[in-house]
């Protein structure tokens, strides 16, 4: 595995940090003075934060939030990686992202959810906190609670935690790929995005081409990378592109279908996936092939 991102450079004054964790400042100055997290205090005017001691921070008021003494919670978010966490209950989670995404606390959510997934992994943490989170939001519209903010924001958040953590491991994975494709007018592609960090963390060499592009550009590029499989996903049967998956057939190549959408065509001879597990099991079974 690489080492984590080289962090930015320390651009958060003190001021901004307190307010952001809703602390005075003097607060922020004692626990640094208690328990050496942060910039030293002798810096004085020049202290600056950096993103990594905000996030450890929120950790910090998170584990302390949950029962964990604040020396206690200090040790745990500044001395492990910043997955590390005591065992929280799946329900938990939800309950603080969902008040986190709808207070649109983004550096809150941020964190919340690199905490997730870096405790986790991925599959789980998709499975048993973020699809739940995403499919009350979906409830909630539907009795009439427009609640499109929240829905725009965690998307937004979920789709970039999970690219930074696939960018703890390597990009270049000797090997023949998997080629995980959303269909052409496919919008929704968080599903595949697990997808593609689950296989990263198992070292699974794989392409990921992200939404909205056009089947002839899907077409030639499993053509030319040679993918052990192509996973073309679908969420509403009018997304679904049936012509896309034969015409990848045509070229040589294993296709699979993945996602509800394609389950109103039947059986057309490619393998069928409706959950992250499967996908995964799929995935890794062709490319270990």
């Amino acid at each position: 595995m690489e080492p984590e991102n080289v962090d930015t450079p320390p651009v958060w004054a003190p001021g901004k940090v307190a307010e952001l964790l809703g602390v005075s400042p003097v607060t922020l100055r004692s626990w640094s003075a208690r328990y050496g997290i942060g910039p030293p205090v002798g810096a004085g005017r020049h202290r600056r934060y950096s993103d990594a001691d905000v996030r450890r921070l929120q950790h910090m008021q998170r584990l302390s939030a949950r029962g964990m003494p604040v020396r206690e919670a200090a040790a745990a978010a500044f001395a492990g990686p910043p997955g590390d966490s005591p065992d929280v209950p799946a329900a938990r989670r939800v309950r603080e992202l969902v008040d986190a995404t709808d207070e649109l606390r983004y550096a809150s959510v941020a964190g919340l959810l690199d905490e997730t997934i870096g405790t986790l992994g991925p599959a789980a943490a998709w499975t048993d906190v973020l699809a739940p989170v995403l499919r009350g939001l979906g409830d909630r519209w539907q009795r009439g609670d427009v609640c499109f903010a929240s829905e725009w924001a965690l998307t937004s958040e979920i789709s970039l935690a999970f690219e930074r953590f696939s960018r703890r491991f390597p990009a270049a994975v000797p090997g023949r790929p998997v080629l995980l494709a959303c269909c052409p007018s496919e919008r929704h592609s968080l599903p595949m995005e697990a997808l593609r960090a689950t296989l990263a963390e198992a070292g699974v060499p794989v392409a990921y081409l992200g939404q909205l592009v056009p089947a002839e550009t899907v077409a030639d590029l499993a053509a030319r990378l040679d993918p052990v499989l192509v996973l073309l996903w679908s969420l509403a049967p009018p997304t679904a592109d049936d012509l896309l998956a034969a015409r990848v057939r045509d070229l040589g190549r294993v296709v699979g279908t993945a996602g509800p959408g394609w389950t109103h065509l039947g059986d057309r001879g490619f393998p069928r996936v409706d959950d992250l597990a499967s996908a995964v099991e799929l995935a890794v079974g062709h490319a270990h092939a």
